[in-house]
Formats: structure tokens, C-alpha cells, sequence
């Protein structure tokens, strides 16, 4: 196998540019929808660490009905089940490596779960396609939480009072008067997010998703030239990261700008 960056090599690996390009199609569909799933998860995992759900509130009174001091009871009371998965789903998703994640998903869950089989585009395999989307969905998940739950504790809590004394429910005001605001602050570290998913979904390629770090392993299966297709597949994530980062960058600044009016 060659080691040695040769340009001659790279006119031997141009007959491949068709699988570094479809590599580059799967890359960037498999970062949308993952972003996509792991925002909407992450909004039900930072409603449930927001709620106040305590089934066994009542343990915390006395019989006369005051609030204990102390005890077992009153740590019982103060239990909150929604806010404890979403805490332990968290803190589990973001102290294993993405790696580990993925191949608990595709051989553990969609190895008992049969998918159809069938191709996207012609050349995009769903039964490995969609659990990656769903691996790494689950994992991109576990991170915005922390970011839109913090959005959401940003905003002012007198413009929830306004809205109670203006008739709104706790559903309307999250839906037309808080979400908004905090969508806002928190819309460049979900852009931000999209860039660091690019870059992680390469590791996708141990489950059979052709993605570019797939292309490459076929193309050094073919050719035994590792350097230049390696080369290539780091120039393509430059591509789409650098310039994706900048722009969100530049609108970053101007939401800022607008906000400093």
C-alpha cells in the first residue's frame, strides 16, 4: 500500500470521483436530518429537566399539612421522574463516545427492528443510512439540550407573568412568546452544531454509510493509495465546514447588531 503523496495518484484515484461525490450527498443529507431529529429531541429533553412534575409531592407535608424540615419524605417529594430521564439520557449520551452509540443502534436496536431494504437516489442504502440518522440524532440531541434549555431560562421571567395576566396558557406562552426569543439566541450554536455533526458523521462509515469517509476506504481498496484519497475527503469537509462556519459567523454578528439597537 502506498504511503507517499505522489500527484501521479491522484490522476489514479479520478476514475473514483463519482463515490466522493455521492460520499458528499449522503454527508450532508445524513447532517440535516440529524440536526433535525436531535433539535426536536433535545426540546422534549429540556421541557422535561424544566418541568415540575412531582408525583409525590404530598409526602412532603406533615399531617397538618406543613411543609416537613427534613427527611427521607421531603428528598421523596422533591422527586421529579420526567426531569431525571432526561437528566440520566443526557449525562449517559454525552460521557460515551459517538462510536460506541452507533453500533449499540445499528446491531443492537435495528439488529432486532428489520428495516426495508431499499436505495435513496440509487446509490444511498436506508437500512444503514437510517440508523446513523438516528444515532447520531440521539447524540446531537443530548448536546442542544443543554443549549436550548439555557435559551429558554434566558428570557425574561416577567414576560411570562405578562403573558398569564393576559389570558395565555403555559402552552401559548412557550409557543408564541418564548420560543421565539430563545430560537433566537440559541440559532447560531444550533448552526454550530450542524458544523460539528459534518465532521463527526464520518464515523458513520463503520456501519456501511457511504458517506466520504466510506469513498475513501473503497477507493484505497481498489487502488491500495491511502494519502491522496484521504487528502481529497479533508478537502471536501474543509469545503463545507470552513465557508458554513463563516456564514453563520456573519449572521451571528448581525443578530448581535440588531440586538444592540
Amino acid at each position: 500500500m502506498e504511503h507517499f503523496i505522489q500527484l501521479e495518484n491522484f490522476k489514479t484515484i479520478l476514475p473514483y470521483a463519482q463515490l466522493f461525490e455521492q460520499g458528499l450527498v449522503v454527508t450532508i443529507l445524513l447532517s440535516l436530518f440529524t440536526v433535525i431529529i436531535g433539535f426536536v429531541l433535545a426540546l422534549l429533553l429540556a421541557l422535561m429537566r424544566m418541568s415540575n412534575v412531582r408525583p409525590f409531592r404530598f409526602l412532603g407535608l406533615d399531617k397538618d399539612g406543613r411543609l416537613r424540615d427534613g427527611g427521607v419524605l421531603l428528598a421523596i417529594s422533591k422527586f421529579n421522574p420526567l426531569s431525571f430521564l432526561a437528566t440520566a439520557y443526557v449525562e449517559i449520551l454525552r460521557s460515551t463516545p459517538v462510536v460506541v452509540q452507533i453500533l449499540i443502534v445499528y446491531f443492537g436496536v435495528f439488529g432486532i427492528i428489520s428495516l426495508p431494504r431499499f436505495t435513496l437516489f440509487g446509490f444511498i442504502k436506508f437500512e444503514r443510512f437510517f440508523p446513523g440518522v438516528v444515532a447520531l440524532g440521539m447524540n446531537s440531541g443530548a448536546y442542544l439540550c443543554e443549549i436550548i434549555r439555557s435559551g429558554l431560562q434566558s428570557i425574561d421571567g416577567g414576560q411570562t407573568e405578562a403573558a398569564r395576566s393576559l389570558g395565555l396558557t403555559q402552552k401559548q406562552n412557550l409557543r408564541f412568546i418564548i420560543l421565539p426569543q430563545a430560537v433566537k439566541n440559541i440559532l447560531p450554536a444550533i448552526a454550530n452544531e450542524f458544523v460539528v455533526i459534518i465532521k463527526e458523521s464520518a464515523i458513520t462509515y463503520t456501519i456501511g454509510v457511504q458517506d466520504i469517509m466510506s469513498a475513501v476506504n473503497a477507493v484505497k481498496g481498489a487502488t491500495y493509495i491511502i494519502m491522496e484519497p484521504l487528502l481529497v475527503a479533508t478537502a471536501i469537509y474543509f469545503c463545507l465546514c470552513f465557508p458554513t462556519s463563516k456564514i453563520i459567523a456573519y449572521f451571528e454578528r448581525r443578530m448581535s447588531r440588531g440586538d444592540k439597537r
